[in-house]
């Protein structure tokens, strides 16, 4: 429970499910792992205002935190990426976008682009990362991990011009304290996630610090450098992780690192500068077949499979049990709103009653396929499971051989799984791809190969668990 006392601001809290920090497993480095050991198999959908209150209007309609948890519980979900935005305004195709807080008080002297009051960048404000601490430690309380995103990039070189850059309080006219992130005067400001300005570095570095120094003793905690920077930012996210791990030596609790696609028009990261990082865990771009095909993994990083980077908008329930059933972790980006259209905060969908709701009902088998595959995750050990396509027919499978096995069949109907590697009985359970509980399936002798049908039509999958 998260208690206030006034004039202190977050003093107190319990975090729930989570029994400590995350580390990559010893056992089977695609996934983290708990203080006991136990492999934790990461999955969720996460939402672009689930820190900054972001809307049409200015100030933005408060976005209901509370209120998503709820929506996530219900999906049987663990893990959302917490968002950070860069720019006090921007818009994509025209439309325009308004967030809010951020780490620096707006205090003057002189009005800033946007017409408030200018940044002071030598204080930090105490209100933004209580916000932060709470909604960690309220979505710990749910047993819900949040990996923290220190900074993002695509706002910088993507959306539209002039706030693009004219947003931010590294540009010149929006600060008291003389930074200019934009020396080249292109309007865009990417030197900021360079290494090319040291006094805009020196302040990166204490805004990190902050975070790291109020998020400690949270388990519940992992980190993202950026959303998105093109390929120039390399070694600046780098140097970041170094500088996260080197900080969090001394303090009691260390968290894990991550670096995602480098996106960018012109200057796009690959793949291969994910895996040469410091970092414990990454998120691919579609490059090598993370879209529809997604390769095994094989333990250099914890893959933490995310549509944000593949589609922007995207994935499908293939998709989910695929990147489950290779070692991965599937990430959505859902396009989630409470207030319905972003654009118009209109409730636009309706349920099969005709009743308004709240999420568009198109994304709903991916959402629930996400929570289904934790469903099965949580019945297996996954310290010794590993991809074994080559052992089910349908070319899907999770396995820890003579011990567990779980199958997908995309098309539902029958499968063939090799189990010559178990020895006796196995138990089979069936689930439908999109949610519900089990089914049970009797068992099956080991020794060979055998078929299997799911007792139902439609995508499915069979867990085979030693009798």
């Amino acid at each position: 429970m998260v208690t206030f006392t006034p004039g202190l601001g977050l003093v107190a809290l319990a975090v729930g499910a989570a029994p400590g920090p995350l580390h990559v497993s010893a056992d089977n480095p695609r996934y983290f792992a708990d203080p006991s050991g136990r492999c934790v198999y990461l999955v969720g959908a996460h939402t672009w205002s689930n820190l900054k209150d972001m809307g049409p209007t200015d100030p933005p309609t408060a976005f209901d935190y509370e209120r998503h948890l709820d929506f996530l519980a219900e999906h049987h979900h663990n893990f959302i990426r917490l968002w950070h935005w860069e720019l006090t305004r921007y818009g994509y195709g025209g439309k325009t976008t308004y967030a809010t807080p951020f780490p620096w008080p707006l205090t003057g002297p002189g009005e800033a682009l946007d017409g408030k009051p200018r940044f002071d960048l030598a204080q930090l404000d105490p209100a933004y990362f209580e916000r932060l601490r709470q909604r960690v430690a309220m979505a710990g309380e749910r047993g819900i991990y949040v990996s923290v995103m220190l900074f993002e990039g695509h706002g910088l070189h993507a959306s539209d011009a002039p706030w693009c850059w004219d947003g931010h309080p590294f540009n010149a006219r929006n600060n008291v304290n003389g930074i200019d992130g934009d020396p080249n005067h292109d309007g865009r400001g990417t030197e900021i996630q360079t290494l090319a300005i040291p006094a805009v570095t020196a302040l990166q570095e204490v805004y990190v610090r902050k975070v790291l120094d109020t998020l400690d003793d949270l388990d519940n905690v992992l980190y993202e450098i950026v959303n998105e920077s093109g390929a120039y930012s390399t070694e600046w996210q780098y140097y970041l992780i170094r500088l996260i791990h080197e900080h969090e030596r001394g303090l009691p609790k260390q968290h894990p690192v991550g670096m995602t696609f480098q996106y960018h028009r012109a200057t796009p990261g690959t793949n291969q500068g994910l895996f040469d990082s410091p970092a414990e865990w990454i998120s691919p771009n579609p490059q090598g077949g993370w879209r529809d095909d997604p390769p095994p993994a094989d333990g250099r990083k914890v893959i933490l499979n995310d549509t944000d980077h593949l589609w922007g908008l995207g994935g499908n329930v293939d998709w989910v049990w695929k990147s489950f059933l290779r070692g991965c972790n599937p990430l959505f980006m859902d396009p989630y709103h409470i207030a319905g259209d972003l654009a118009t905060g209109a409730r636009t969908w309706t349920d099969h009653l005709g009743r308004p709701r709240d999420t568009d009902p198109r994304w709903d088998p991916v959402r629930d396929a996400l929570g289904q595959t934790l469903r099965v995750a949580e019945r297996m050990d996954l310290r010794r499971a590993v991809p074994h396509g080559e052992l089910a027919s349908t070319g899907w499978c999770l396995a820890d051989p003579g011990r567990e096995y779980a199958v997908y069949l995309p098309a539902g109907g029958e499968v063939t799984v090799d189990l010559t590697a178990a020895a006796g009985a196995l138990d089979v359970t069936w689930f439908h791809a999109t949610g519900g509980d089990g089914v049970a399936g009797g068992t099956v002798e080991g020794g060979a190969r055998r078929a299997l049908k799911a007792p139902f039509d439609g995508a499915a999958a069979a867990l085979l668990l030693v009798h």
